[in-house]
């Protein structure tokens, strides 16, 4: 049996892991609930390896390697300010979300949450946020496609269309059958996985380039800066990288696991968890990188085909091809893991937050649950178009959606879980303001280039949407009601 054939029976049996997966939460999904937010039923565990799945993305396994292996650890600021970012997430946000969400009309969506905990009957913030899900994330799930088309190119020499149709087809199917659940037991899988060969991979690689001594001493034959978080890097560069912990607050497809979670008192166990996960595998991505600097530069004679490629390449090189296909299904479950999760969040938009909100049909759960997975499907088939010309443009939009949802709803959420007197206009205005900056600002190059476009659209939106908010505050005894209630929940549920 060759290399290859091991490597493709792994990747053969993850996916069909994750059907299974689809097909046994296809059975648990009974009503709308279900399918959009898996009846609040999650456990610690889930949610929070889901939640980290569902974030990361290709970027942990390929992208983050492949920087500190070409410029060092400079690089490193990033998973720095995400880690702040998503500790304070899941501190600030998790526990009052998830109550909130259920004493405010049992919202089921974060546009459905906004219009019901601001009481605005006009729908306008319910639509215009759905509207910014959809296009965003329309988008978003296309350059997941592109990444899973190009992943079966590199690494097995598949047709890139034929890659793309094998990746969405999977995808596709258990998000489309199994909903939510699907979506978040397939995500704490794929967790585990990229978990474990973030692990594996460096540490096996450390008796190939002689231990932690002699692979810093040949790291820094390459380059004596290598090592350091300073060298190349300036004061703006630092706040620009650090800042991408600021769009956690503002992602609806890492957010809506809070609104799952069983009850508040999990949210804690879950933050531990999900933390755990998080710095264990940022830590193992970047000592991939290391390792792979001190193993070629001990190994002039091989050459690595691209930077992003350092994790597969030492997987290949240190394990049995079965197991370097496990590894390689690692790659493709952080892929897929970020597309399924962007796939029933846009789902959800488009039922729950347009068609609902706008046609106002009084139809059974079993039909909308239906609707969702039309939704699911017409989501796919456009960024699956958008996709098929293989467009690189597409995955440069990764950094601008994270900065366009982290400005646009992170400021509005935290004001809705913290103040009182934020007022529907003052929240439509401040999403406006925070898309609107980062567009502007991530088009203009001088701009972008000096500060990632999410510290002005951010501060601008929490800015505008205060004194907007001051401006048309009036009295909400409802509002007060909830925001009591919400308070009252939080600490009973704490003791």
């Amino acid at each position: 049996m060759s290399s290859e054939a091991y490597q493709l029976t792994a990747i053969i049996l993850y996916m069909v892991a994750m059907l299974a997966i689809g097909w046994y939460s296809y059975r648990k999904t009974a009503n709308l609930t279900d399918y959009m937010l898996g009846g609040r039923s999650l456990g610690p565990a889930v949610t929070a390896l889901s939640a980290g799945a569902a974030d990361m993305s290709g970027w942990l396994l390929m992208g983050l390697p492949g920087a500190i292996y070409l410029t060092g650890m400079g690089e490193a600021w990033i998973a720095i300010g995400l880690t702040i970012g998503a500790y304070l997430n899941w501190l600030y946000v998790a526990p009052r979300l998830r109550v909130y969400t259920q004493v405010s009309n049992d919202s089921i969506t974060i546009p459905s949450y906004l219009e019901s905990r601001l009481k605005q009957s006009s729908r306008l913030l319910r639509v215009a946020s759905g509207l910014i899900i959809l296009l965003f994330f329309t988008f978003y799930v296309s350059s997941g496609m592109v990444a899973g088309g190009v992943f079966f190119e590199s690494s097995f020499g598949l047709d890139y269309h034929a890659g793309l149709l094998i990746v969405s087809a999977v995808v596709v199917a258990y998000t489309l059958f199994g909903g939510f659940l699907a979506v978040s037991y397939t995500d704490f899988l794929q967790g585990l996985l990229m978990f474990l060969a973030l692990i594996c991979v460096p540490v096996f690689g450390l008796f190939l380039t002689g231990g932690i001594g002699e692979t810093v001493e040949s790291i820094k034959a390459v380059n004596p800066t290598h090592l350091s978080l300073f060298a190349g890097t300036t004061v703006a560069g630092i706040i620009s990288t650090v800042a991408w912990g600021l769009g956690y607050f503002g992602q609806p497809h890492i957010i809506v696991r809070f609104m799952a979670i069983k009850s508040v008192k999990e949210t804690k166990q879950a933050r531990r968890i999900g933390i755990g996960w998080m710095i264990l595998s940022l830590v193992g991505a970047v000592a991939t990188a290391l390792v792979g600097v001190a193993y070629y530069q001990q190994n002039p004679d091989l050459t690595l085909t691209s930077p992003e490629a350092v994790f597969i390449a030492l997987g290949q090189i240190v394990f049995h091809p079965f197991i370097a296909g496990l590894v390689l299904a690692a790659v493709l479950a952080a892929v897929m893991s970020t597309i399924s999760s962007q796939l029933i969040v846009t789902s959800s938009a488009l039922i729950e937050d347009l068609y609902k909100a706008i046609i106002k049909t009084n139809a059974s759960d079993r039909t909308y649950v239906n609707y969702g997975r039309l939704a699911v499907l017409f989501v796919s088939i456009v960024a699956a178009i958008l996709a098929w010309g293989e467009n690189d443009t597409i995955l440069k939009l990764v950094s601008f959606a994270w900065a366009g949802f982290g400005a646009s709803f992170g400021p509005v959420i935290l004001l809705t879980l913290y103040w009182r007197k934020i007022t529907s206009t003052g929240a439509l205005w401040g999403m406006i303001v925070g898309a609107v900056v980062v567009v502007i600002w991530g088009s203009t190059e001088a701009l972008s280039s000096a500060l990632y476009e999410i510290v002005p659209g951010f501060v601008l939106s929490l800015i505008v949407t205060v004194v907007v908010s001051l401006m048309t505050y009036k009295p909400n005894p409802e509002i007060e009601k909830e925001f009591d209630e919400t308070l009252r929940l939080l600490k009973e549920e704490r003791k």
